[in-house]
């Protein structure tokens, strides 16, 4: 399978996300604009694939500037980095992408804009991809034999334009022989458990079990649950986690069974700028993303909504924290600072 984000024929080439399972549709965004809603509309999703998508975005305003004076230009790469620092405020790699994107801009010479911007797009497409490979390979000594694990949203080859980190520990741990099974989350309200994630594992071979978001305490019970493995969009310096919306409910019922709870992510989302969970700025989105399935209405008019894309799962419930430097136990701050070291440090 092509990655979900690269760099194609002067175009940001992403996988339509929205259009999953029924189609595996590749767009070719040529406009800021474009690769600003693909992003907001969740066509590009998943914290690294936002992050690349990003990157590649920038790359794309200095191409498209290309005929402009260099001070013009600059303002009008620029002017794209705030579009698109817009779309999603939850995401640190967002963030982490930009900056570095801004860093190379400001230390390029005119004449080499355009190729300095898509070689820093492309390195930061490379370096996820390493880490992931290095996630995978790190998580999945977490996976004892014959284990039932548990997933949430979708952390998988489609939302970090590589190879996935919870998603990536899971299937490398089935390619060791130590995973039986997969237990799905469908991820409500838009189902990026149901339509990405079981998506990657049927194309994998591995045998998958798809449940309802509020089945989780009675499948912990009634089938068995070894572990689960979640993403992370955001990590706060003292280990707290922002993960897609339910996360938090499963890390508890974890918790209340004595299942391990593990969260893999890449350094890049560790953001030591922010103290603690409730510091994370969490996303709420529109109200038809709740009232309706499929584009149609299924709650009553009249109602109101409350949508959160995210919530934040306290350290406490985390049993360990899966990046490509390591796997990082309580006491989380220390950890996370020795580990990362000053990766998060300035980031908004």
């Amino acid at each position: 399978m092509r990655p979900s984000v690269e760099w194609h024929n002067s175009a940001v080439r992403i996988l339509d996300q929205s259009a999953l399972p029924g189609e595996e549709l590749y767009l070719d965004l040529t406009t800021i604009e474009g690769v600003a809603k693909a992003i907001k509309t969740l066509q590009v999703r998943g914290a690294p694939a936002i992050g690349v998508a990003a990157a590649y975005g920038v790359a794309l305003a200095a191409a498209l500037n290309q005929e402009l004076p260099d001070e013009r230009r600059r303002e009008g790469i620029q002017d794209a980095m705030e579009t698109l620092g817009k779309t999603r405020p939850t995401a640190v790699n967002l963030f982490a992408a930009l900056s570095r994107m801004k860093s190379r801009m400001d230390s390029a010479v005119a004449s080499s804009l355009t190729d300095a911007l898509l070689d820093e797009a492309r390195l930061i497409h490379h370096e996820e991809e390493e880490s992931c490979a290095a996630i995978s390979a790190h998580g999945a000594t977490l996976v004892t034999e014959r284990s039932t694990v548990l997933t949430h949203c979708n952390a998988g080859m489609i939302a970090t334009a590589a190879g996935g980190t919870a998603l990536g520990a899971i299937v490398e741990a089935y390619r060791q022989g130590n995973v039986q099974r997969v237990i799905a989350t469908e991820t409500r309200p838009l189902q990026q458990g149901a339509r990405l994630t079981v998506w990657e594992l049927v194309k994998e071979g591995i045998p998958t079990t798809l449940i309802t978001d509020s089945m989780v305490g009675y499948t912990m019970k009634a089938k068995g649950i070894d572990c689960a493995i979640v993403g992370a969009d955001r990590i706060a310096a003292n280990g707290d986690v922002a993960n897609k919306i339910g996360t938090y409910a499963i890390a508890i019922l974890a918790n209340a069974h004595g299942i391990p709870f593990y969260v893999a992510a890449p350094s890049s989302t560790v953001d030591l700028s922010i103290a603690t969970g409730s510091d994370i700025v969490v996303e709420t989105r529109a109200k038809e993303e709740v009232t309706h399935i499929a584009g149609r209405r299924v709650a009553a008019e009249g109602c109101d909504v409350f949508n959160p894309a995210f919530d934040v799962t306290p350290n406490e419930l985390v049993t360990a924290i899966i990046t490509e430097r390591g796997i990082i136990r309580a006491p989380y701050t220390e950890g996370l600072k020795q580990t990362v070291g000053r990766t998060g440090e300035g980031r908004k």
